[in-house]
């Protein structure tokens, strides 16, 4: 077990824990969420012990053994990627190089030979002789390489490194588990091994992330840090989050019965409980859903963006027609042929092994790139609004945000006053003093939640959208999600975030070097079909 007792942690004024008590007990795994600067990684260092609180302690049961994600891809450069993995287990390696030293001795002593001795005995019960062996399968199943094992890490790429760091965190079954943002740099088909892994662990789990999908896989528990304070709540994610609004809502309907609501609350108990998947983690959680009570679910008092796309007009029977475009950067072809033609009511989602292709391709269809060859042309009703995944070019002017977001109103709008203005930067959560806020000084989810005003204000019936959920925080991307599921025109998308990409799409289109594979079917359906997955394959030989 680890606890938290009595921890406060200020920094001048501002104070991100206040008085925190809190216990994590083996067999569960806590997703810690919260507002973006809420304190999420901060509290894993101070478990960590990285980070000291100005006050209460942290204290994990004797004989417990912690691992943490590390986030500085530099700390092992003369370091081969085997012996990196290998460092996650300190103990287990001052014991291998205590034994290689004492061996490696001329003069080899029978004082020697009785510490060597108990190094054995300490090796073998940690399954030091197993050790590389385990180690290097750890690394092959986060995709990575036999011939990349005796690498220094300073020579591999960095999308390996993050893998790397990630075995080392895994391995050797820690007691307590540490992992901050643990899928940021993964594949698809590697974030799933991931949930997998966890999902099947025996012992204590908390990991920060944004990653909502991923969430819900993994977590038994929700630790939820808001207002200096830390509650844990029983279930995953979209459990915390559809019942505490559900709550939310019973709390205003004065017209239903106290019973009728009870009712209604212990119907969602039962019917989250009911959805347990396979794993031991879901049938954990299956079990800590049916012992909860009513009295357990409480109203977020999150505040969520309200993003709503209103087209001033539909879009018309021509949208987007692209024929043969291709393109290809340093002499490496991104995408070939691509030709495909978009329909009415269609949202799709656009992904790749490797993202610059997609990012290549929304950049040209918007203008502002050019392909090697093909060409695109866009509908005559279309008002499109694009999303690009990289937004410095916006805001190196260090303008208002009511200058700034008034160099966007659309020729069409007559009356663009400050109150009007206001109205779309308040629904992103910018009130008050915050428009006068210099926009060279925002944070990157700032920035993000000033581009998506941007996009509302231009009514557009199409959205394009690169990594819409990058810097922001779970309620952000929630109301973003929830904005593109009930917007009336036309979708095209590509996210990291499998649970965007699933709700919101109904056709899919793998943009690959050979060409693309093209289907009407969710993100799931996808992943999951036969066909599609020799097709891959076949594709990027």
């Amino acid at each position: 077990m680890i606890s938290a007792k009595n921890v406060t942690l200020a920094y001048g004024k501002r104070v991100l824990f206040d008085e925190v008590n809190i216990n994590f007990t083996k067999g569960n795994c806590y997703g810690v969420i919260g507002a973006n600067g809420a304190g999420k990684s901060t509290f894993l260092k101070i478990l960590s012990g990285e980070i000291e609180p100005n006050k209460g302690n942290v204290e994990i049961t004797p004989g417990e053994r912690l691992a943490v994600l590390k986030q500085n891809q530099f700390e092992f450069d003369e370091y081969t990627v085997l012996n990196t993995v290998l460092v996650g287990h300190k103990h287990l390696w001052d014991v291998m190089h205590e034994r290689e030293k004492l061996y490696a001795k001329e003069d080899f002593t029978e004082e020697d030979g009785m510490r060597a001795g108990e190094l054995e005995g300490e090796f073998g019960e940690m399954g030091g002789y197993e050790a590389e062996s385990n180690a290097g399968t750890l690394l092959s199943e986060l995709g990575i390489k036999d011939d990349m094992h005796y690498s220094l890490m300073k020579d591999i790429p960095s999308n390996m490194k993050v893998r790397v760091l990630l075995a080392q965190a895994l391995f050797g079954n820690p007691d307590i588990l540490l992992l901050d943002e643990p899928t940021n740099g993964l594949d698809i088909e590697t974030i799933g091994w991931l949930e997998n892994f966890l999902a099947d662990y025996e012992n204590i789990v908390l990991v920060v992330s944004h990653d909502r999908h991923f969430l819900d896989a993994v977590c038994t528990h929700v630790a939820d840090v808001d207002r200096a304070k830390i509650k844990v709540f029983t279930g995953n994610y979209t459990f915390w989050y559809e019942s505490s609004q559900l709550m939310a809502r019973q709390i205003t309907d004065k017209n239903k019965k106290v019973e009728e609501k009870r009712q209604a609350l212990l119907d969602f108990i039962a019917r989250f409980s009911a959805n347990a998947s396979k794993s031991k983690q879901a049938t954990s959680r299956k079990k800590a859903l049916e012992k909860l009570t009513v009295e357990e679910i409480e109203p977020s008092n999150r505040r969520y963006p309200g993003i709503i796309f209103q087209p001033q007009r539909e879009v018309g029977n021509q949208i987007l027609n692209v024929e043969n475009l291709s393109k290809s950067v340093d002499g490496r072809k991104l995408f070939d042929k691509v030709t495909f033609s978009i329909n009415k009511n269609e949202k799709i989602a656009l992904l790749s092994k490797n993202p610059l292709a997609v990012t290549s391709f929304f950049e040209i269809i918007n203008n502002n790139a050019q392909a090697d060859g093909g060409k695109f042309e866009w509908g005559t009703t279309i008002t499109k609004a694009y999303l690009p995944v990289e937004n410095s070019e916006f805001f190196k002017e260090g303008l208002t945000l009511l200058e700034w977001l008034r160099q966007f109103v659309p020729p069409t709008v007559t009356d663009a006053d400050e109150p009007f203005l206001r109205g779309f930067l308040g629904k992103m959560l910018f009130s008050g003093d915050d428009i006068a806020k210099k926009t060279n000084v925002l944070s990157g989810g700032e920035k993000v939640r000033c581009m998506i005003s941007r996009m509302m204000l231009q009514s557009p019936n199409l959205i394009v959208l690169d990594q819409p959920t990058n810097h922001l925080d779970l309620e952000s991307i929630q109301a973003f999600n929830d904005g593109c599921q009930t917007f009336p025109g036309i979708v095209l998308l590509t996210s990291h975030d499998h649970t965007f990409m699933q709700t919101v799409a109904n056709r899919i289109i793998e943009i690959t070097p050979k060409g693309i594979i093209d289907r009407l079917m969710t993100f799931d359906e996808y992943l999951e079909d036969a066909r599609v997955k020799q097709l891959r394959e076949e594709m990027y030989v």
